[in-house]
């Protein structure tokens, strides 16, 4: 009878325990500036977006600030002023940026500003797509690799942006830390199982300088890429004055493979 009593009762604070309603009170917080900035080498209109956070119980949503000034400054002190071309875009007249490069991003908010440098590296071509296929646990998938060969004596950094179907599917980054000088295969770990014959994949591989593969990586590990998710923290950004976001100068290469 003692064994059976014990038993109803830990039953109870069992059920009782699963019946508790947690309510968790989260403060809001003061906006903070995020700002995402490209430079490219491509001859094009480069962008920069400007927002702001908002409270944890609101919707998702581009929180854009309006009326920012943004200005890019060169190392010859020559500058060039980005339009406002919608809420929260601010755009250039088209031109391409060098590498060696290092470029200087001004971003003015209800009269405080906000500074980032980024420094262009040099170009690395991307080769080719290719497909590979991997056995986890009797189950095959399929994987796409990006394949260039990196420069010998020079550290480099790397950003791989996979798209499928116009949606970004994966947003990854690499060093040659283990690779410098070598003809590199790197699997970007997505699987193309909901693909079928005939469906394009498109990977932009970009050169990045180290502060901005800094950010992309606190980035990926807050999300969990590579392995378990770390203690929630705002990636490392490049700008002063409490931003958040990057202002990243890079070389981009694309290539596109289609699904046999």
């Amino acid at each position: 009878m003692n064994d059976i009593k014990i038993k109803v009762l830990l039953a109870a604070m069992l059920f009782s325990s699963c019946e508790k309603v947690i309510d968790l009170k989260l403060d809001n917080a003061e906006p903070i500036v995020v700002i995402d900035g490209g430079l490219s080498d491509q001859n094009e209109n480069q962008v920069v977006k400007v927002s702001k956070t908002y409270n944890f119980t609101e919707p998702n949503r581009f929180n854009s600030v309006t009326g920012a000034k943004v200005v890019l400054t060169r190392p010859n002190g020559s500058t060039i002023n980005y339009n406002e071309v919608s809420p929260g875009v601010y755009q250039s007249a088209r031109f391409r940026g060098v590498s060696g490069t290092t470029y200087l991003l001004d971003v003015t908010v209800d009269g405080k500003t906000y500074s980032a440098a980024s420094t262009m590296p040099a170009r690395v071509v991307l080769d080719s797509l290719t497909f590979k296929q991997f056995n986890f646990f009797g189950k095959i998938n399929t994987y796409v690799a990006v394949n260039y060969q990196d420069p010998p004596g020079v550290e480099n950094q790397y950003r791989y942006i996979l798209k499928s179907k116009g949606k970004v599917e994966e947003d990854m980054v690499n060093e040659d830390r283990f690779n410098n000088g070598n003809q590199v295969a790197d699997v970007i770990f997505y699987k193309l199982d909901d693909l079928v014959p005939g469906d394009s994949i498109h990977v932009e591989f970009q050169c990045v300088d180290r502060n901005v593969y800094r950010y992309f990586y606190s980035l990926g590990q807050n999300n969990g890429n590579g392995g378990p998710p770390v203690s929630p923290a705002n990636p490392l950004s490049n700008f002063n004055n409490g931003a958040l976001g990057v202002f990243n100068a890079y070389t981009s290469s694309k290539r596109t493979a289609v699904i046999q």
